[in-house]
């Protein structure tokens, strides 16, 4: 009587096999391009249901959004950018373990986990001016955490960084201020400057006066003769160019050129 069961039980082993390589074999001609089947047994009295699970393994795009803080307590928004895709080799493991909806369930608390963690290591004004740095620390660690789970991060990026509300006046006021103290250093120089020019102006006509009167000390009224002569020679040019200018010869009156 055992010997018939045990070789009962061998022909419905041989059967399942059977059936597993044709479904598998009929799975893997209609499969797409990227992506992967498990094949799930589950019994039910001497009954088999061979149910397949499609899993996509092409690099997908998921964006993580989390609020968290710096290490001078300010609030920090970040948004990251993963690209993912599982390990083929391990899509039995993830499926039994998290599930179908394993990005769900992992990306979004790993993530959070990583932000907090680095984060926490830097200032709100280091987040900004190293912000390079800390892109790639978090790309580093995350990309090391989610290898546990199962899952390749192709790439990881930092694609929004803001500050709460206080923060952020806090620095547009500093700005201000920084922007007024610009202008009035700017103002003080300029007056310097008009100060310095007064002077050396100052200075310089100072200096040309001394200069006029040792001349005309020294040469009595030809100077003064000379000047005049220029004086006149000037104005007789500018009277030249003007057209209601009428000259007349030395001693004669206009009365003299009008009719008798």
């Amino acid at each position: 009587m055992a010997a018939k069961v045990f070789e009962s039980i061998g022909k419905f082993g041989l059967a399942l096999a059977v059936a597993g390589g044709v479904v598998n074999s009929a799975l893997n001609n209609r499969l797409d391009a990227g992506h992967r089947a498990v094949i799930f047994d589950r019994f039910r009295g001497v009954q088999d249901i061979v149910k397949p699970i499609i899993f996509d393994c092409r690099s997908r795009p998921r964006n993580v959004p989390v609020i968290t803080g710096s290490k001078d307590l300010q609030n920090v928004n970040i948004t990251l950018r993963i690209l993912f895709r599982p390990v083929a080799s391990q899509l039995p493991r993830i499926f039994t373990s998290i599930g179908e909806d394993y990005d769900e369930r992992v990306l979004p608390s790993i993530t959070t986990e990583i932000l907090k963690s680095v984060v926490a290591r830097f200032d709100a004004g280091e987040l900004i001016t190293q912000r390079e740095l800390v892109s790639r620390q978090v790309s580093d660690d995350l990309t090391e955490r989610a290898a546990t789970f199962g899952l390749i991060l192709d790439d990881v990026s930092l694609t929004h960084l803001t500050f709460g509300k206080e923060f952020t006046e806090a620095v547009e006021a500093k700005q201000v201020a920084q922007q007024e103290a610009e202008r009035a250093r700017f103002v003080v120089e300029k007056a310097e400057q008009q100060k310095k020019a007064a002077i050396i102006s100052a200075e310089g006509d100072s200096k040309a006066a001394e200069l006029i009167a040792n001349s005309l000390a020294t040469a009595g009224d030809g100077l003064i003769e000379l000047r005049k002569l220029e004086a006149a020679e000037d104005i007789a040019y500018q009277l030249s160019r003007s057209r209601n200018i009428t000259y007349l010869p030395a001693g004669q009156s206009v009365l003299l050129q009008l009719p008798q």
